[in-house]
């Protein structure tokens, strides 16, 4: 554990604390917040391949406990995710700007359902049965490795730096294509260049 009470450990040190431990698990439990009070749902958060497994079991499990609608399991690149150097999740349990999803948090006996959860998700890490796997559905040795969404390349920044050069690239072109009378050859315009998307 990285501390007993509420306080802040800083990010590199959390880090520091579970690469210090050979053959360990890092599990970040956390309860989301959002301007929008109506978001609800859990989901998981993993970066490395080799922490698939351990993610797709403790959000099935917690997934299934939970009254809160899943959200999926989702790659992410996190520094405590990206950082750690073994399996390591991040779950989110809920919203905390969801009133019935913040009473539900408050609640002792719901603690200690998503506690024990958690754990069988991190007992069960071992028995996630690959996509191939001609069952999808577990069993009471199977737990089914979970789809997820890669969001590893999104970044707030980035994307409306993207549009701002995209409206620049169209304004540019536009502008050429005012000065040329020549009509454009039908193969090169259908077929997009290098680098362009």
């Amino acid at each position: 554990m990285t501390r007993e009470s509420d306080v802040f450990v800083p990010l590199p040190t959390r880090v520091a604390i579970a690469n210090s431990y050979r053959n360990a698990i890092f599990v970040c439990i956390h309860f989301n917040s959002t301007q929008r009070a109506g978001a609800d749902g859990i989901e998981t958060y993993f970066y490395s391949r080799d922490s698939l497994p351990l993610a797709s079991a403790v959000h099935y499990f917690v997934a299934g406990g939970a009254p809160s609608p899943n959200r999926g399991v989702r790659r992410r690149g996190y520094y405590v995710l990206r950082k750690t150097k073994v399996p390591a999740v991040l779950v989110e349990c809920g919203f905390l700007t969801n009133p019935t999803e913040a009473a539900y948090a408050q609640n002792a006996t719901y603690q200690q359902k998503l506690a024990e959860e958690i754990a069988a998700g991190i007992r069960g890490r071992f028995s996630v049965t690959s996509a191939l796997s001609p069952t999808r559905v577990a069993t009471a040795e199977s737990i089914p490795l979970q789809s997820y969404i890669d969001q590893t390349n999104v970044r707030g920044s980035e994307r409306s730096r993207s549009k701002r050069s995209h409206k620049k690239r169209s304004s540019s072109k536009s502008s050429k294509k005012k000065k040329s009378s020549k009509p454009l050859d039908s193969k090169s315009s259908a077929t997009p260049k290098e680098g362009e998307g």
